[in-house]
Parts: C-alpha cells; structure tokens; sequence
C-alpha cells in the first residue's frame, strides 16, 4: 500500500521535494500524484503537507508536522549486531558505521547527517535485534 494525494492538494511541490524515492510527480499549482509502486511509505510526505492533501495506506489524512518535531534513530549498543541492516534500509543515507568523527572501532551504526534524516522508521523496522527506536530529536 502507498500513500496517497487528495484533491485539497495545491500543488506547492513540497512533497515531491522531501520524498526520498522520487514517487511524487506533478505540476506547480496541480494535484501531485504519488506512483505506488516507487512509495516506500516513509511518510514524509504527509509531514511537510502544508494543505492536509497526503493520506496514509489506511486513507487517514496524515499530518503536518515541524521537521524539528520529527523523530530520528536511538540505537542500543547492547543490543545491536552491527548488522547494517539499519543501513540498508535507510532512504537518505543519513546513517553510518561509527561516529561522524572519528570511526568506532566496534562499527555500531550513528546518526551522520540528522538534517537528511525522515523519521520514517525503516531502520526501526528492519532491525532483527530490536536495537533501534525512534525518540524527538533533541534526545537522538
């Protein structure tokens, strides 16, 4: 299932801007369209919807959130494998294997680039070892 635009949309692109997969298509000033078979259901476009026009899989209108509202990875190093998995599902990139300075020498996977980051939860997901939570930014 995929999430899809509805005809409040205005066509302002801000979907199609943040959208990691390039799913969303459309016209400046025209109701954008999400191809289903590219939307990864990450959900980022529904957050930065300034109209309400982007609904979830379930056709619930999602809603607007602040990117500093988004929630982003915690990992737990007594739990984590180092699998990369949490790697591999990442849309952005926005993680790596050891610190943004300087690397672990454990490898455990850390936020590179916070600012790339969704929120989306497919690292939450993914993870066989239930090492990975999401939490408010300013805690990740």
């Amino acid at each position: 299932m995929a999430y899809t635009i509805t005809d409040n949309c205005t066509g302002c692109g801000s979907c199609s801007r943040i959208c990691p997969t390039g799913a969303i298509t459309g016209e400046k000033k025209e109701t954008h369209e999400i191809k289903a078979d590219l939307c990864i259901d990450c959900g980022s476009c529904g957050r930065v919807c300034p109209a309400g026009a982007v609904a979830d899989p379930f056709g619930i209108p999602a809603l607007r959130v602040k990117k500093s509202q988004w929630l982003a990875p915690v990992f737990d190093r007594k739990r984590c494998m180092a699998c990369v998995i949490c790697l591999d599902a990442c849309p952005t990139g926005c993680l790596a294997l050891g610190a943004p300075q300087g690397k672990d020498p454990n490898g455990y996977p850390v936020m590179e680039d916070l600012s790339a980051c969704l929120g989306c939860g497919l690292c939450v997901e993914d993870c066989p070892a239930d090492a990975v939570t999401l939490a408010h930014r300013d805690v990740a």
